[in-house]
């Protein structure tokens, strides 16, 4: 039997996969002034280039969790225009707490359904990590895998998708709360570039950090050359940016130099408004499965 798998903004998918998957989607919001805009809605485009580009000028954005309502408004005409079970993947309780307003909604819709499964799995990941362990479930689905054999996948992998990242300013981490003011101001004086990744909490961790750009974005391919699982599995690497595909093309073409992938296996995409908001323009990311995160 099917199931409906539900995932949210965060996980980053183009949408092309989402629409050829149907994946439902759950979105935040980001907010200027006070204007308001779902970071996605289906059959509606963003102009990504525009928003890093207001970023770039000065516009400061804030952000939202998902709302009960949109968890209504999106979900209940799912949910009762059939009788089947539904798998949610989450974005990083780690990093949000969209993840328990969607699991409490699910709660609720267990007990008015009480035959049918509502499933909640927090992957503690984000952007094209959170995707492409989506994206697995979602072709998992579609071989004819099961409810249970999808979430008995998704646990015993979820610690294995390794999310990597660097940011060209960093003071827009400042502006999101991930950093001092005073660590900031003094690594924008020393052109300092972080090594962050997601811990197995789901939460941003500084590792390393060294001084340029293109060490920064070297570092992401050293750490998968430390960690990945080898040989590499082609289907299991992405690469997210803020408004910058030169720099993430030039570490793709690192890793294509060292593993023997090509740049057609990697998945790219833009990053989410909502999380661009906090990462900034200039920001590189790197997923690959490995031994552990």
């Amino acid at each position: 039997m099917s199931f409906i798998i539900v995932g949210d903004n965060a996980c980053n998918l183009p949408v092309a996969l989402i629409d050829r998957y149907d994946l439902k989607i759950l979105s935040m919001t980001f907010n200027s002034g006070d204007k308001e805009y779902h970071s996605y809605l289906k059959d509606t485009e963003i102009d990504l280039a525009h928003f890093y580009r207001m970023m770039r000028e000065g516009q400061e954005f804030t952000t939202s969790l998902i709302s009960y309502r949109d968890c209504k408004e999106v979900l209940d005409p799912v949910i009762e225009a059939s009788d089947e079970d539904l798998l949610y993947i989450g974005f990083s309780t780690g990093l949000s707490g969209s993840f328990n307003v969607v699991s409490n909604y699910l709660a609720e819709q267990q007990d008015l359904h009480p035959n049918r499964r509502f499933i909640a799995i927090d992957v503690l990941a984000a952007s094209l990590g959170q995707g492409l362990l989506t994206l697995h479930a979602l072709q998992m689905r579609e071989e004819g895998k099961t409810l249970d054999e999808v979430c008995d996948w998704l646990n015993a992998n979820l610690l294995h998708m390794a999310n990597w990242f660097t940011v060209d300013d960093l003071m827009f981490l400042f502006k999101g709360g991930r950093l001092s003011r005073a660590s900031a101001v003094a690594g924008t004086l020393l052109d300092i570039k972080p090594t962050i990744h997601i811990d197995n909490e789901g939460a941003l961790v500084a590792v390393g950090k060294v001084r340029n750009r293109r060490k920064s974005l070297k570092a992401l391919v050293d750490r998968m050359e430390e960690t990945a699982i080898l040989p590499l599995d082609p289907h299991m690497v992405a690469l997210s940016h803020g408004d910058c595909l030169e720099d993430a093309y030039y570490v793709a073409d690192l890793i294509c130099e060292r593993f023997g992938i090509t740049r057609d296996d990697i998945l790219f995409n833009v990053i989410d408004p909502v999380i661009g908001s906090h990462s900034g323009p200039g920001t590189v990311a790197l997923f690959f499965m490995a031994r552990e995160r």
